[in-house]
């Protein structure tokens, strides 16, 4: 059994020599044992790597042929003690036609070989003078002298006895119109390995570093390649030994280039995740109903040892944020989807305002910025913005003082309303002591801001703008038709995390003192301020004190809704994710309070507004996520 549905792959670029394949195999075995000895359970080698992919019509001698053979049968003598699978490229002679081979190697034997699908015949490659394409292979099966009969041809999948089924490409096989890999996808491999042998030309890397990431995220599936190294002939072209791992269209392992040492790559990647991905991808079914291909022939690799560890797993501990490279751009892309959405709904309801509640926390305050990117794409003032303040019991001076400044810079109608006196008027209705703080203490406050507002709307003709974010409504975090309703919700699919990456990067685009108060806003406790503060002045209420930090219920949010992860499988990554940040303890607390409201508060989530989706995790009844209110969380109780 693997580690949560994780397989560690290796791909390496050994030393090699043109044409001498006692020293290739002897690099090639001692990489296999530092790949085992690394815990990796598949390791690729490159093209041709057994001989070299550049000795040209050497191939052509029955002198190297041989030896090619003889190397692969050391090789897999030599590894046969390793407790991994390896993907060996060699020439093969088939009925006269010689043929670039893939051979899947495992515990002394030889399980199938992958013959090369599409042969490049252009500028400094010309395989189809010594090769024959893999359309030509006359026979299914063939005895290699010492390994028996093996099975051969490109519609083999291997698999082990749990969830890692694989295929195999060749080199250029990837640049075809149709790459033999998307047809083995298809047919159930939810990893490529590709043997390749790339020269390097100016700017071409990035090209294939984009061209292997794509693949994958089009075949929901990872994507290993690895290249031929600088010691091939330079005569007229150079090898950089480029070696990539992608995963379902994600970057996660990449060699340097033109290193004269072996070189070897890792990455864990998760095949649990990845079955996950396509059974909720209807395109993935639906693309492999039109193809309507053959069965494939499977070949059984027995079971695969596990990674005792995930050293070599890529696992952010923030996965709705975006990376420094792409923050800005994204976060644009963000915001400009949340403003079209509101400009939409603005012009189709011929609404004349927009009305929201401005607390000076993180939700009211992207709220309001959004507000302003929709008034200046309609071209109106943003003085149509009508921000009210409505102070109660909790709220501070701190928050206070950052939600009038904010609406200040921005040019919003300013409003307040203090909502003390008609609280505690119906308290006394209610016949309900102010003094028990209590659910009723603070849901009467949510409710009496969101009556003013939406009678603030009526007055005006206005929208209710909903500042509610995904992390409160996946917990449940919201007072139902107070703060939970409005007329549309800009920050419905926005997490607490991206919340904060949002307001910055609006702050580095504005002026000094809209800046400071925003990078405030950022730096100041999440709290609903439902409760009175402290005798100094200060937060007595913070939510993160109370649910846990929204990072980890944000990371939890991600991985379960996006991939199925099981509470255990949850807990495993978020302790490597956050391994030095928060404590066990904390993580495991968190990861029962998410389970528990997060099946326990659907109720809230059946019935929230119209909101445009930004990201790939929603939560709206109206697409996204359908599940019935009164579902009960045992099979996901931890034990």
């Amino acid at each position: 059994m693997s580690t949560y549905g994780y397989y560690r792959f290796a791909a390496a670029t050994p030393q090699v020599r043109v044409a001498d394949v006692e020293y290739n195999v002897t690099a090639m075995v001692k990489a296999a044992r530092d790949a085992a000895g690394q815990g990796a359970q598949v390791l690729l080698f490159p093209e041709l790597g057994v001989t070299g992919c550049s000795c040209g019509d050497l191939f052509y001698q029955p002198a190297l042929l041989l030896a090619a053979r003889k190397g692969l049968a050391r090789y897999v003598a030599e590894t046969s003690r390793l407790k991994l699978v390896s993907i060996v490229s060699l020439p093969l002679v088939v009925q006269d036609g010689l043929y670039i081979m893939a051979a899947v190697v495992k515990g002394g034997h030889v399980l199938g070989l992958v013959p090369k699908s599409v042969l490049p015949n252009y500028r400094e490659f010309y395989e189809k003078r010594q090769f024959c394409a893999a359309a030509q292979l006359p026979i299914k099966s063939l005895v290699l002298p010492g390994c028996g009969e093996v099975a051969v041809g490109t519609d083999l999948i291997f698999a082990d006895d749990d969830e890692l089924t694989f295929g195999v490409e060749i080199g250029a096989d990837l640049w075809s119109v149709i790459p033999p890999s998307s047809q083995l996808a298809l047919q159930g491999a939810r990893v490529i390995f590709n043997p390749a042998a790339c020269d390097e030309l100016a700017g071409k890397a990035a090209y294939r570093r984009s061209l292997v990431a794509q693949q994958s995220g089009r075949c929901v599936a990872a994507y290993v390649m690895a290249g031929a190294g600088v010691g091939e002939s330079t005569q007229d072209v150079v090898y950089g030994g480029h070696c990539i791992v992608a995963d379902n269209g994600r970057l996660v392992a990449e060699s340097k280039r033109f290193s004269r040492e072996t070189e070897i790559i890792y990455a864990d990647v998760d095949i649990m995740r990845l079955a996950a991905a396509r059974m909720s991808e209807s395109s993935y079914h639906d693309s492999r109903a039109l193809a309507a291909l053959p069965a494939p022939r499977r070949i059984e690799v027995g079971s695969v040892a596990a990674a005792s560890d995930l050293a070599y797993a890529s696992i952010p501990s923030r996965p709705f944020v975006p990376t420094a490279e792409e923050s800005a751009t994204r976060c644009e892309e963000i915001l400009n989807i949340q403003a079209c959405g509101l400009v939409k709904r603005m012009e189709h309801s011929h609404a004349r305002t927009m009305v929201l509640g401005v607390s000076g926390g993180l939700d009211s305050s992207l709220a309001l910025l959004v507000c302003e990117r929709a008034c200046k794409m309609m071209g109106i003032p943003t003085s149509t913005i009508l921000a009210v303040t409505m102070p109660g019991f909790g709220t501070t001076g701190r928050t206070y003082n950052n939600a009038v400044a904010l609406i200040r810079h921005i040019g919003a109608d300013f409003r307040e309303v203090n909502i003390r006196e008609a609280c505690l008027l119906h308290f006394k209705d209610l016949d309900f002591d102010p003094s028990l703080r209590t659910n009723t203490y603070e849901n009467v406050q949510a409710r009496e801001r969101t009556k003013i507002l939406m009678n603030l709307a009526n007055k005006t003709g206005g929208l209710v703008i909903g500042t509610g974010d995904l992390s409160e409504i996946a917990l449940g975090w919201a007072t139902y038709n107070g703060d939970h309703m409005s007329m549309y919700s800009v920050n419905c699919s926005i997490p607490k995390t991206l919340i904060r990456c949002l307001i910055e990067h609006v702050a580095t685009r504005s002026t000094e003192e809209m800046a400071a108060t925003l990078r405030d806003i950022n730096a100041t406790p999440v709290s609903p301020e439902l409760l009175p503060p402290a005798e100094d002045g200060s937060m007595e209420q913070k939510t993160e004190d109370i649910l846990g930090p929204y990072d980890i219920h944000d990371f939890f949010l991600y991985h379960f809704i996006k991939y199925g992860a099981t509470p255990a499988k949850l807990q495993a990554l978020a302790l490597l994710a956050f391994d030095g940040e928060y404590s066990q303890e904390l993580i495991e607390r968190t990861l029962q309070t998410f389970i528990r409201r997060f099946f326990t508060q659907q109720f809230k989530r059946t019935c929230v507004p119209d909101g445009p989706k930004v990201g790939t995790i929603a939560l709206s009844p109206r697409g996204d996520w359908r599940m019935p209110t009164d579902a009960c969380s045992t099979v996901w109780n931890m034990r």
